[in-house]
């Protein structure tokens, strides 16, 4: 079995019922795989949804939520981002902080990440990603 953490702009996908990344989700739910949403992409989207009152949207997102289930954060997560963080500064590269915590819940738990911003995370050794887009 695998798990799969959805990334912001794949949840975002999804509620604006882009049916590659709908069926892709149903594809792997009915192959016995678990797909979560990550706790950061979880309050990205809401965030951004609230910030623009989407009313319509957020309850969308609350039903994938509930749906899914929101994976959860501890310490062991922010030790390996704290890791990941002198990693990338090592490569002189600059990633943002929720890119990087995303990374470490992934990382945290060996799941794969899903994904539209690849270039985000592909210098960050050890992390599994791919991209339903």
């Amino acid at each position: 079995m695998s798990i799969f953490i959805l990334d912001s702009n794949i949840v975002s996908f999804y509620i604006r019922r882009d049916q590659r990344i709908i069926q892709k989700v149903q594809d792997e739910l009915a192959s016995g795989n678990e797909v979560l949403i990550g706790p950061i992409a979880y309050y990205e989207v809401k965030r951004g949804l609230m910030a623009i009152n989407a009313q319509k949207r957020l309850r969308e997102f609350y039903a994938l939520c509930d749906v899914l289930g929101i994976g959860q954060l501890d310490n062991t997560i922010l030790d390996i981002a704290s890791e990941i963080y002198l990693e990338l500064r090592a490569k002189k590269r600059t990633v943002e902080d929720a890119d990087i915590l995303t990374a470490a819940f992934c990382k945290s738990h060996d799941f794969t990440l899903v994904t539209h911003n690849a270039k985000h995370f592909e210098a960050i050794s050890g992390l599994s990603y791919c991209d339903w887009v």
